[in-house]
């Protein structure tokens, strides 16, 4: 495995939307791999092929340690009514947080390495996370789901921290 140079936030790259997986071999894998050591150094607990500049729909989870979920190409089918609020960020905009308010729970289709489906449901936090990478595959940085006011602080103090 390989750790990979995370793309830093403003790069436009983090605005293109990820075109779908069509090739299930070794180098889909390796490159899965290399998201989940390159997201553990980071570190954070989801990261997509578009944070490395791959724009490609794929992205690791690993909500309990040693326990990565990968999603090849996935796709939400449906919400649950509720929604909840939690803290996100970005590899890609370290150290920055924010509340940001998304559903509790969905129903997501997505590939494996081999290229079968599978569904599956999701609650709560990792809920929250499905949908932010997801977002992130289709060029919508984290950013753009907050309000105009929280967004422009934040920039304003990730550009002066990075200036």
């Amino acid at each position: 495995m390989a750790r990979l140079t995370i793309l830093r936030y403003p790069d436009p790259r983090l605005s293109q939307v990820c075109q779908p997986v069509q090739v299930f071999d070794a180098a889909l894998r390796q490159l899965a791999h290399d998201l989940l050591e390159t997201m553990r150094a980071a570190p954070g607990v989801g990261m997509t092929a578009a944070h490395v500049g791959i724009l490609q729909r794929l992205f690791v989870l690993e909500l309990t340690p040693g326990d990565p979920l990968f999603y090849v190409n996935p796709e939400i089918l449906s919400f649950g009514p509720e929604t909840v609020r939690h803290q996100e960020g970005s590899v890609s905009m370290p150290g920055y947080i924010e509340d940001v308010e998304r559903r509790a729970s969905l129903r997501v289709r997505f590939q494996d390495f081999e290229g079968r489906p599978h569904e599956e449901d999701a609650q709560g936090f990792h809920a929250v996370c499905i949908q932010h990478e997801i977002d992130q595959l289709d060029g919508i940085f984290w950013l753009k789901r907050l309000s105009r006011l929280k967004r422009e602080r934040l920039i304003r103090k990730w550009q002066k921290q990075s200036g």
